[in-house]
């Protein structure tokens, strides 16, 4: 025993000193092309209004100054379901990288157990026997304990810990991509609701003002001097205008209930009061297109898979080498209870074993082939979450420019119809035109008020996908470390 104690030492020290290499490749962060600013901003002689600050900071949805809105987004992150669904998945990959470390150390067990036996008569040789001549029976009394440990000399266990890891940190920017997904969904949700209710507002001022046309009408009648089809008409335009009223209700309650869940609540017990549109697109810094590589938490997530899945080459190419496991065993033994427990009961052993498979028909093979392809698989689908950030990008950065161009036109249309309405609806009075273009001038007034309204939702809609495409006020600093999903 003594003398095989030394060659146990060396190969333990052996051990140790070797679980310094790692096999498989090293990771590299994957290039991708970022153009050196956005094209929108370029040749077409709009800029986007600037604020102080270099980025959007804290709770982004606080730019545009509504406070109703501030107090539902801030509900998202406390009682959206969904999202709690994503938080217990992060919390989920964190306990897998805990599963994943606890491999580092060794396994021990401890038990204890007891048997009666009696071999067979037939096949027993040795042993007591009873007064018969027949094997007796025997008692086995045993507490046991075993310890195990695998030396992680190719590093197989490392790179399932780096793997397991950068999965925890792409559930992590998953978790904050989702929470941007549903505070922009509340967002647009909120300002299409508010859209809605100018839209209504519009509506009310015009049916009040075809209301005084249609009494107008009425006495031109009554004095002969207006036809029954003038009355008609009006009527008709007024009526036409309420129920256009009505039916907005049928999309503002859709959004109230989408609000609602949103924010973790049951729609019968949520409503928002009707407001108008009293908030206009906010100064949204851009930056340049390389920085949007670390402010979008899809993009850190997709990078990270990277990681993960170039890490778990590493473990496909361990199984390629021999597996080191040191092994012991010791505790108290014996035929009596009486004596069960007692020093000369107790037995030990201990030994390393070194495992190599030589045989598996190619299946360590077609593992490696399949991690590689994986990481190839991940590395492309990184580079195409940035090439979609960067169209996301440009997207609404085209949105705002047109917008704010249509806009400018639309409120000059506006101007005219209004213009057009009034001198018309003189004419009428003074009877040198037919109520068909009184009509024809309210509808033109009203068609072109509600466009502009439209207009102004849509720009404060693409303000807010415009805050998504560039990450909302996130950035790869606050994604967790490699302590921190470690920790427990």
């Amino acid at each position: 025993m003594t003398r095989g104690r030394p060659a146990f030492a060396v190969l333990v020290a052996a051990a140790v000193v070797a679980a310094g290499c790692t096999v498989g490749p090293s990771y590299v962060r994957p290039e991708v092309m970022a153009p050196p600013a956005y094209k929108e901003l370029e040749g077409s002689g709009w800029k986007v209004a600037q604020p102080s600050d270099a980025a959007l900071r804290g709770a982004w949805w606080e730019a545009f100054g509504d406070p109703q809105l501030n107090e539902l987004a801030a509900q998202v992150s406390v009682s959206n379901q969904k999202l709690m669904v994503a938080e217990a998945q992060f919390r989920q990959a964190r306990a897998l990288v805990l599963v994943a470390r606890s491999q580092y150390f060794p396994t021990a067990t401890i038990g204890v157990g007891y048997s009666r036996s009696r071999p067979s008569a037939t096949l027993a040789t040795t042993g007591g026997t009873s007064r018969g001549g027949s094997p007796s029976a025997s008692n086995d009394f045993i507490l046991p304990i075993d310890v195990s440990w695998e030396a992680d000399i190719w590093g197989r266990i490392r790179r399932n810990v780096e793997a397991n890891r950068a999965s925890a940190q792409a559930s992590a920017g998953d978790l904050e991509a989702t929470r941007l997904l549903f505070q922009s969904e509340l967002a647009q949700d909120y300002f299409q609701l508010r859209t809605l209710d100018a839209q209504r507002q519009l509506l009310d001022a015009a049916a009040a003002a075809y209301l005084t046309s249609l009494q107008l009408t009425h006495n031109r009648y009554a004095g002969g001097v207006a036809s029954a089809a003038d009355v008609a008409q009006a009527e008709t335009q007024l009526k036409a205008t309420q129920a256009q009223a009505i039916d907005v209700g049928v999309q503002r309650a859709q959004l109230d209930h989408a609000i609602a869940v949103l924010i973790g609540r049951p729609p019968a017990t949520f409503s928002i009061a009707a407001a108008p549109l009293a908030t206009g697109p906010p100064a949204i810094p851009v930056g340049v297109p390389s920085e949007l590589l670390e402010r979008r938490p899809d993009i850190a997530a997709a990078e990270r898979r990277v990681a993960a899945a170039n890490a778990q080459i590493g473990v496909a190419v361990a199984a390629f080498f021999p597996t080191v496991t040191l092994s012991a065993s010791a505790g108290f033994q014996s035929g009596s209870i009486a004596k069960w427990l007692i020093w000369p009961s107790r037995f030990w052993s201990v030994g390393p074993s070194i495992t190599q498979t030589v045989f598996d028909g190619g299946l360590r093979s077609a593992q490696t082939a399949q991690a590689r392809a994986v990481y190839d698989g991940s590395v492309a689908t990184y580079r195409e979450a940035v090439l979609g950030a960067f169209q996301d990008v440009e997207d609404n950065l085209a949105a705002l420019r047109i917008l704010e161009e249509e806009a400018r036109v639309q409120d000059e249309a506006v101007k005219a119809a209004e213009r057009s309405l009034a001198l018309i609806t003189n004419q009428y009075r003074a009877g040198t035109v037919s109520y068909l273009n009184v009509v024809v001038a309210q509808t033109a007034a009203l068609t072109n008020q509600q466009a502009a309204v439209g207009i102004a939702g849509r720009q404060l809609t693409a303000s807010v996908l415009l805050i998504k495409a560039l990450g909302g006020s996130w950035s790869t600093g606050k994604l967790p470390t490699d302590r921190e999903v470690t920790r427990e």
